[in-house]
């Protein structure tokens, strides 16, 4: 697992620390963590039914995403949850701690990242630093610094999600 804070440390990207008890779903956040500021996020790491593409998709925490037209909006075929297996090798966490920081992991390219363009709108978003026991808060600039460093880029999309 990368060193996520020497890596935001060393790329100048500043940062807001919360600890709490570990979550592993949005019920959890909501229950176990303070209200902090910034948008809450839903981080899931999907892959095409045939694994060659991999994605991870970050929304606000409240949508649900509609996996019947998402596809089409991705141009590609059925998507599914990726294995905690394919999880750790991707992008070097376990189930419950999926994060846009994860893909500090993702040296290879391999994870295409999605934004839902309601949750860019925010100034501020949170985001588990690889770890469900902390919350951190970044702003979009130092978010886009961090995708920048990273090598990634982030495709901002009207995910589909259910009412």
């Amino acid at each position: 697992m990368a060193d996520i804070y020497a890596f935001l440390t060393d790329h100048n990207i500043s940062f807001q620390r919360f600890d709490h008890p570990p979550v592993y779903t949005v019920e959890d956040v909501h229950r176990l963590t303070p209200h902090l500021p910034g948008a809450k996020t839903k981080n899931l790491f999907l892959k095409e039914n045939k694994g060659k593409r991999h994605f991870l998709v970050v929304t606000p925490d409240h949508r649900r995403v509609d996996f019947k037209t998402f596809p089409q909006a991705m141009e590609c075929g059925k998507l599914s949850f990726g294995s905690p297996d394919r999880l750790m090798r991707y992008l070097g966490v376990e189930p419950g701690s999926v994060s846009l920081l994860a893909i500090v992991s993702d040296s290879e390219k391999a994870v295409e990242v999605i934004i839902d363009a309601h949750l860019w709108e925010s100034a501020d978003f949170q985001f588990h630093p690889l770890v469900n026991t902390s919350t951190l808060i970044l702003s979009k600039k130092n978010i886009e610094r961090f995708l920048i460093a990273t090598g990634h880029f982030a495709k901002i999309l009207n995910i589909p999600c259910l009412k």
